[in-house]
């Protein structure tokens, strides 16, 4: 079965996760059915700060606004089966965590997780507070996961991009996409 994946782009730092992870969904086409996207106004001007581009205007993705409810995943019986939320800011964490559904993303995370399918959230903050860790406790309880856009070295990166890679691989890897990447213990 083909993956019909959501991905929100909030306005938290991290751009460079957000335009890798759709990158790999476009090259992996052959797994999944459909992408959706869902960028906040802020996500626009973040990208446009740290990329210096555009570039999301040109991804081949369906794309909604924050309060087009009629979007299909904003509804259980539109099947999707994973949202990722990359970058998620800390207030899309914390309305999630509380249940508030007031634009499409928080709505649809809401449903993701009434539904009892995957919601990965890619969380860019440092350092955390203690509401900013408990709103991580009451989603992961909720079946949501939490995945800090912290990256590893295990792979000796030598580029910021590959830096990047450590995560957005981590998190294809959680959404159940197949990919060749970096394997501990395979040299």
């Amino acid at each position: 079965m083909k993956h019909r994946i959501v991905v929100a782009v909030t306005g938290a730092s991290g751009s460079i996760y957000a335009r890798q992870l759709l990158g790999k969904l476009q090259a992996a086409a052959g797994q999944i059915d459909t992408v959706a996207v869902v960028m906040t106004e802020n996500a626009k001007t973040v990208w446009q700060t740290e990329l210096v581009d555009t570039s999301y205007e040109q991804l081949p993705f369906r794309f909604y606004t924050q309060q087009d409810f009629h979007a299909p995943f904003a509804s259980g019986s539109g099947q999707f089966d994973t949202m990722i939320i990359c970058p998620c800011s800390m207030g899309t964490l914390g309305r999630i965590a509380t249940g508030i559904s007031n634009d499409l993303i928080t709505r649809a995370a809401d449903v993701v997780l009434k539904e009892r399918r995957k919601l990965i959230c890619v969380v860019r903050e440092t350092p955390y507070n203690l509401m900013h860790l408990r709103n991580m406790v009451s989603v992961t309880e909720a079946g949501g996961i939490i995945c800090p856009a912290t990256p590893s070295f295990y792979s000796v990166p030598t580029t910021i991009e590959a830096v990047a890679a450590t995560v957005t691989d981590r998190v294809l890897d959680l959404a159940g996409i197949q990919q060749e990447t970096y394997r501990w213990g395979n040299k």
